[in-house]
């Protein structure tokens, strides 16, 4: 099986946020940067947090193994305080990897009875 090396190092989310409010039943609202590494190495990946009134914030390296895929929940990431990320604030990522990757960005909002799924590519 031949291995296809995808991506680039740099990917951008301009628009994320993690709504305040409380889920509705079986679903959890959150947020994830999906990451698809086909390459035959390990990536590490860092992101940086950007705000519009306050300073970024890094959080945790996070591995995406080689050939794998890695779905990274930002209701469970911490920052590199140990802190985790606080909700109904909008934000935006840079996400750096050691190696190309492939990025994509979900939203799940489970606030309300009918929940809204929002997808897209990372630039």
């Amino acid at each position: 099986m031949s291995n296809i090396v995808m991506g680039k190092k740099e990917w951008f989310i301009a628009d994320m946020y993690w709504p305040i409010n409380s889920s509705e039943g079986e679903y959890v609202s959150h947020e994830s940067i999906c990451v698809l590494n086909t390459s035959d190495n390990d990536a590490s990946i860092n992101i940086t947090l950007y705000y519009e009134d306050r300073p970024e914030v890094y959080l945790e390296t996070v591995v995406c193994g080689a050939r794998r895929t890695r779905h990274i929940r930002m209701d469970k990431i911490k920052d590199q305080a140990g802190s985790q990320l606080e909700k109904g604030i909008p934000y935006a990522a840079m996400v750096i990897s050691s190696i190309p990757v492939i990025v994509q960005y979900t939203r799940l909002d489970a606030t309300q009875p009918a929940c809204t799924l929002m997808t897209t590519m990372a630039y």
